[in-house]
C-alpha cells in the first residue's frame, strides 16, 4: 500500500541518561525540513506498523505520533 504523512511528530531526544536530548543539538529549521521531506514524500509500506518502521529506518528518529491517508491510483 501507499501512503501520504497529513501530520508527524518526530522524537528527538536521545534518552542517553545524562539530560541531554539529541533535540537540543539540532536546529528548528533541521527539524522542519525532515517533517517536510517525511511528509511530501509517498511511502510504500504493507500496514501502518510497517509505514512507522520505514519513517523510522530512513529518517533514524522515532516517530511519536503520525496520522496518513491511503494513496488511491
Amino acid at each position: 500500500m501507499k501512503y501520504r504523512i497529513t501530520e508527524i511528530e518526530f522524537d528527538f531526544s536521545d534518552d542517553i541518561g545524562d539530560g541531554d536530548t539529541m533535540g537540543d543539538f539540532l536546529t528548528d529549521d533541521y527539524k522542519q525540513e525532515l517533517v517536510d521531506e517525511t511528509m511530501s514524500t509517498t511511502w510504500d509500506a504493507d500496514d501502518a506498523n510497517d509505514l512507522v518502521e520505514e519513517i523510522t529506518c530512513v529518517t533514524g528518529f522515532c516517530v511519536k505520533s503520525i496520522d496518513y491517508c491511503y494513496v488511491l491510483k
